[in-house]
């Protein structure tokens, strides 16, 4: 039985989901710009600055399945609280601490920031009618491509010149605020039962944790180093013990026959895909900008606030319309569809990148679609998900996938930078054909692979049962 509510507004919902994602997204890229100024003010070099990020990422592995089942479990309304609790005091840790030990803490606290879209799509399947559903989880998903944007420029100016990079993180303060307030109005309903799987969600996490931090670290490290080969091989050797584990669990975590689910197995590839070559795209692109064009002979001499508004922001107000427009194609061709044009529009733009970067308005245009192909990817692959799973799996398939994009993104990120070490034409375009490659290799995987009707397999009275 659920507990008695009244309806649920659903506008109210999906201004409370956009927000969470929103804000997700912004810590996410906030550090970005100032990471210069965070190793000249606190003291340190670009290496422990850099932990700013590495934090983030590594605490949201940990602790995005989790949250995932903590949702099924008790209810996604106080798992969703908690988690903006959380993400509210590590966001206040970051923008008023000035040392080096507390803005790491700070961050790490804000990775529970990064469990709040998968939640978000579960309240939105589990609230709203199916007229409703697939539009409104497209726009939660271009929220993450406009955070991200929004953050850039807002850490560019906040930060620029000799400014204290706390103000940057202050941003998040007020964000984290206007989320939780918009939270609280969220329905209450009664949770699935049943109980948490402590000890895998403790193994995953270690397992996560070592395969990430080696990939984020081995251009610093040495990628042959034994640091970073032993840590590969513990991830792998706890990866396999928690897929033993949670075969043996009366209540997994995560259920392996879920992950074996082609088409569940199929989007999740597809979201490393994506994330990989979103991160590798972005980051050439940022990088390609702001070198000197008086001794690179390319390049535009951007500087980072100039890089953000000229050359990320028309990408990210891109994203604000196409994520819409995709949940529209969701309804009329499918989510495959809809994903498989998502990575092959993602394709060309990278390629495009790749033959012509001479002009800023190739680089803006090219840039511009590359982000439209991103948002219609956002929003294509919850729809895609949820056709393929019951409704109490709704928020781990996601949390899974989600974990997905962000390996892939990770990888990305550590090889462009390697590759981008010295940073030649001939490097840029090594980046971005890379990129086009991994985004056609996602495309022909989910048109292959999977070969369900365009339309979503479950009726529309199945993706709204078993409310929580």
């Amino acid at each position: 039985m659920t507990a008695m509510n009244p309806p649920p507004r659903p506008t109210m919902l999906l201004i409370a989901a956009a927000a969470s994602s929103f804000l997700l997204s912004m810590i996410q890229s906030i550090p970005v710009p100032v990471l210069p100024q965070i190793a000249q003010q606190l003291g340190v070099d670009a290496t422990t600055a850099g932990w700013v990020t590495t934090a983030t990422l590594l605490a949201a592995s940990a602790c995005t399945p989790l949250l995932g089942r903590l949702g099924h479990v008790y209810g996604i309304k106080p798992v969703f609280i908690a988690a903006l609790v959380i993400t509210l005091i590590g966001s206040v840790i970051t923008a008023t601490v000035h040392d080096i030990g507390w803005l790491i803490a700070g961050r790490i606290l804000q990775g529970a920031s990064m469990g709040l879209f998968p939640l978000s799509i579960s309240l939105l399947r589990h609230e709203l009618p199916a007229d409703r559903l697939t539009g409104s989880m497209a726009v939660v998903a271009s929220t993450l491509g406009v955070g991200g944007g929004v953050a850039l420029v807002a850490a560019g100016l906040l930060a620029q010149g000799d400014g204290d990079y706390r103000r940057a993180f202050g941003v998040s303060v007020l964000v984290s605020l206007i989320a939780l307030a918009l939270a609280c109005t969220l329905p209450r309903r009664a949770g699935g039962g049943g109980r948490v799987d402590w000890l895998g969600a403790a193994v995953l996490s270690a397992g996560l944790i070592s395969l990430l931090l080696p990939i984020s670290q081995g251009h610093s490290w040495g990628w042959t180093s034994p640091r970073v080969l032993g840590l590969f091989a513990v991830a792998a050797a706890i990866l396999a013990g928690f897929i033993i584990l949670e075969r043996r669990s009366a209540a997994p975590l995560v259920s392996v026959e879920l992950l074996r689910h082609r088409p569940v197995l199929i989007t999740n590839l597809a979201a490393m895909a994506v994330g990989f070559a979103m991160f590798a795209g972005q980051l050439a692109t940022s990088y390609l900008v702001q070198i000197p064009r008086e001794t690179a002979g390319f390049g535009f001499s951007a500087s980072v606030l100039e890089t953000s508004i000229v050359f990320l922001l028309p990408g990210a107000a891109v994203s604000i319309v196409a994520g819409p427009l995709a949940g529209r194609l969701v309804n009329r061709i499918g989510p495959r569809l809809v994903l498989v044009a998502a990575c092959v529009t993602a394709a060309l733009s990278s390629l495009s990148l790749a033959l012509a970067h001479d002009g800023k308005a190739e680089v803006i245009i090219a840039f511009v679609l590359l982000s439209c192909g991103i948002a219609m990817a956002y929003a294509a692959m919850p729809a895609l998900l949820i056709s393929h799973v019951d409704p109490h799996d709704t928020s781990i398939a996601n949390s899974i996938n989600s974990i997905m994009r962000t390996i892939g993104g990770t990888i990305g990120s550590a090889l462009v930078i390697t590759i981008l070490a010295v940073p030649t034409q001939a490097a840029f375009r090594i980046s971005y054909v890379m990129s086009a490659i991994v985004y056609a290799v996602g495309a022909a995987l989910v048109l292959i692979f999977i070969r369900s009707a365009s339309r979503t397999s479950r009726t529309a009275d199945e993706l709204v049962t078993s409310r929580t």
